[in-house]
C-alpha cells in the first residue's frame, strides 16, 4: 500500500497556512480577511520569513501587533511596507484573539521569491 508521500505531487507541493490549498487570494479577498479580523476584535500582526526558513516555528514580527487598531488601511499600508522592506520573504497576517489567547486567523499574504 502506497503512502501519501509516494502518491506524486503531494510530496513536492508546499503549502502555507490556512488558504495554502486554494488559489491565490485577490487584493479584495485579502482586504475582506483583514476586515473580518478587525470585526472579530482580534489584533492584527504581521510576520515575515525567507522561504528557505518558512517552515520554522517562529517568524520575525514586523513591528508590534496593531493593538486596538481598527483601520484596515493602516494594516494594508504596513503589509506593503513589510513587502517593500523584505521583497524576497513570505509575509503573513495573523489575527490574535485576546479572549481565547490564540491565533484566530493566520494566512500568507505574499509569497517571497527565494
Amino acid at each position: 500500500m502506497a503512502t501519501m508521500y509516494e502518491m506524486g505531487d503531494y510530496q513536492t507541493a508546499q503549502t502555507l497556512e490556512t488558504f495554502g490549498f486554494l488559489p491565490k487570494l485577490s487584493q479584495d479577498e485579502v482586504h475582506e480577511q483583514i476586515a473580518y479580523i478587525i470585526a472579530q476584535g482580534w489584533t492584527p500582526a504581521i510576520e515575515h520569513e525567507h522561504p528557505s526558513k518558512a517552515f520554522n516555528h517562529y517568524w520575525p514580527m514586523w513591528k508590534l501587533p496593531f493593538f486596538g487598531d481598527t483601520d484596515l488601511g493602516h494594516v494594508v499600508a504596513e503589509l506593503e511596507a513589510c513587502r517593500r522592506a523584505y521583497p524576497d520573504h513570505h509575509i503573513r497576517l495573523l489575527g490574535y484573539d485576546a479572549y481565547a489567547q490564540t491565533q484566530g486567523a493566520s494566512f500568507v499574504v505574499y509569497e517571497g521569491r527565494g
